[in-house]
């Protein structure tokens, strides 16, 4: 539920702040596809079943070995997502509840490992095996980062932080990706092939791309000191503001407010300060206390803050989109399975 006028997001009831301070993104993975939050039982057994899932199959590596060295890595996840399909003929049985349930454990339990394979393509380095003892953010950040040690311990301010992207990127009403996997998946294709489609559209810098964007807009500004120039050549229309502003939310976007606090958080206690940072501040509070912005409801949205703080995280800008997507993808199955059982 979204309510852009005063700037409210509910996952089936729960409002987002809430969700984002006291539950997991495995929790609201199950509350978006379930409707509601788990029992200790169904969260055990939910996360069970999605972690036993977490492998591919060896020829996948054969896959991945087709792309060029310096591919983009969100192309390799459409294309290693819609591969999945070959893989398990059975899901395009999708009017049978209990293979829709094996594949939703499917989609989530192997599509971190792709991203993962994806991300260490790009970089040349071997893939890693997953790790289930772990969490599913903890092991994610394994089969991203492990190098030589016998066993990784994730760091627990990013663990943290990224599971609370996650959460908040689980799911936006009708929007451009989630509306693709609804009509793709409408045809009775696999849920592989519909969640492929719906990356794809994310991929495009009108959806998910656009963190993307204020990051460039922030490294182009400079300093601090020239953030009042480029307001105004906003005002004179010389000049993009990117990350204000959104087709639903006409005050502040609540998921922006978290990331800002998570962004704090992360630098605080890794990375020191971040000139990024402190001109996205500068930015912020320059543009709310303007007229010409406050009479347009021109204010932060998620993506403001989101590409500073991947960036403080250690995460390349071609690798922004294919984290949006992992934290979306229990949105799209939710949106479909809706849809199949309508």
């Amino acid at each position: 539920f979204i309510d852009g006028e005063r700037g409210i997001l509910r996952y089936r009831g729960y409002p987002i702040e809430q969700l984002a301070e006291q539950a997991n993104y495995m929790e609201v993975a199950y509350l978006v596809v379930h409707g509601e939050l788990p029992t200790k039982a169904q969260y055990d057994g939910w996360t069970h079943n999605i972690m036993q899932h977490t492998m591919v199959h060896e020829n996948m590596k054969k896959v991945f070995d087709g792309f060029h060295y310096d591919a983009h890595p969100m192309p390799m996840l459409i294309s290693t997502l819609a591969a999945l399909s070959n893989f398990y003929p059975a899901s395009r049985n999708v009017r049978d509840e209990a293979v829709r349930m094996l594949q939703i454990y499917r989609l989530l339990g192997k599509v971190p490992t792709l991203a993962a394979m994806a991300y260490r393509h790009t970089k040349g380095l071997p893939y890693v095996m997953p790790d289930n003892d772990l969490s599913y953010v903890g092991n994610f950040m394994n089969m991203l980062w492990r190098m030589a040690e016998c066993r990784y311990t994730p760091n627990p301010t990013l663990e943290k932080a990224l599971d609370v992207l996650f959460i908040l990127h689980a799911d936006h009403e009708q929007n451009c990706s989630t509306n693709t996997m609804r009509i793709v998946a409408s045809s009775e294709s696999d849920p592989y092939c519909a969640a492929a489609s719906a990356a794809a559209a994310l991929y495009g810098p009108l959806h998910g791309g656009a963190n993307e964007a204020v990051l460039k807009m922030l490294r182009q500004i400079g300093s601090k000191d020239k953030v009042a120039q480029f307001i105004k050549d906003v005002k004179e229309r010389k000049a993009l503001l990117m990350g204000f502003g959104h087709r639903v939310y006409k005050n502040y976007d609540p998921r922006a407010a978290i990331v800002k606090r998570a962004a704090d958080d992360v630098l605080a206690k890794l990375s020191g300060p971040d000139p990024l940072l402190d001109i996205a501040k500068q930015l912020e509070e320059v543009a709310l206390g303007d007229d010409y912005f406050i009479e347009r409801s021109l204010y932060p949205n998620v993506d403001f803050y989101t590409g500073v703080l991947y960036k403080a995280m250690g995460f390349p800008t071609k690798a922004f989109t294919v984290l949006f997507a992992l934290g979306r993808l229990p949105g799209w199955i939710a949106q479909w399975r809706e849809m199949m059982v309508d």
